[in-house]
Parts: structure tokens; sequence; C-alpha cells
């Protein structure tokens, strides 16, 4: 098991094996994910958002601008 230690400053460094297998280098980003009360997922935050592009498939229908902002605007009103 490999493990850190945090220091004063609340701040760890993540062992090198650990980046390699992440994939991570000086200056990406990690999300911490909970997935149960005390227990957390490290996860790197590296990929690109244009890599999402298809992961949902296609939308039934299309939506307008205009038909966003009516929406929105609806939505608006009735929380008043």
């Amino acid at each position: 098991m490999t493990s850190a230690t945090v220091t004063s400053k609340g701040q760890i460094t993540i062992p090198a094996s650990v980046r390699q297998a992440l994939q991570v280098e000086s200056g990406d980003r990690v999300e911490f994910v909970e997935i149960q009360p005390g227990r957390f997922e490290v996860i790197a935050a590296t990929r690109s958002v244009t890599e999402l592009k298809g992961l949902f498939g296609k939308p039934s229908r299309s939506v307008s601008i205009a038909d966003m902002n009516r929406a929105i605007a609806a939505r608006g009103a009735s929380a008043k």
C-alpha cells in the first residue's frame, strides 16, 4: 500500500508510482470524490472537455436558443 503524509499546511506529495498510474504531471488537477462517508477516490482531471463529445449520443430533438430562454424565463417566473 502506498501512503503519503499530510504537512502542517494540509498538503501531500502524491507518490511517483501513483502519479504514473493516474498519468498526472506537475500542474495537472485531481479531484477527490467521496464514494461513502470517510472514503474518497482520487480522479485525474486531465481529460479535455472535447474528449466528452459524443458520450451521451445525439439529442432526440434540437432546442433553439429562443426556446431555452423561454424555458428559463418561465422557470424563473414560477420560482417567485
